[in-house]
């Protein structure tokens, strides 16, 4: 069954999500799931709030990570000084876009869909894209990261999309 992606302004899209307690076969199933949806959206990341599930699990589909990676309880152990700019979006506003300022590394903590814990460093995109999802594994929507300027501008341009 396809997953149905949560639209913008959604109020579930604030709530945090929980720590994944059972690595099982319906976890991986959940996560292939979450993949296919990523993909038909189209987005390169998603977490399981995005389709209405409020568990710490979030898939992206990079070249500088390999492809497809799944990360079960991701968590940020630092962040560089060093920032960049990077465009963003969700799928849960398709179309919609801006640019956001974020640190150009992190360091991670996560567990891999067995359970086993791994740390690992991320860099530009990569880490970039870790730090929107776990934002909203934690309940803060990517807008909440621009000015209210920039904030206010989008959201009439996504109004004005959601009406047409």
């Amino acid at each position: 069954m396809a997953l149905k992606i949560l639209r913008y302004p959604d109020q579930r899209l604030e709530q945090p999500c929980q720590p994944v307690q059972c690595f099982d076969d319906a976890l991986s199933l959940f996560s292939d799931q979450l993949y296919h949806a990523m993909r038909d959206a189209p987005g390169v990341g998603i977490t399981a709030a995005h389709v209405g599930e409020f568990i710490r699990l979030v898939v992206l589909d990079l070249p500088e990570l390999g492809g497809r990676k799944t990360y079960v309880n991701p968590e940020i152990l630092s962040l560089s000084d060093e920032t960049m700019e990077h465009v963003e979006g969700s799928v849960c506003m398709p179309g919609m876009t801006e640019t956001v300022t974020r640190p150009r590394a992190a360091v991670i903590r996560y567990q891999t869909l067995n359970g086993s814990i791994v740390e690992e460093e991320l860099r530009d995109f990569a880490a970039i894209c870790m730090q929107h999802e776990i934002d909203q594994l934690d309940g803060k929507f990517w807008i909440h990261r621009l000015s209210r300027l920039k904030r206010e501008r989008l959201l009439k341009k996504w109004q004005k999309a959601s009406r047409a």
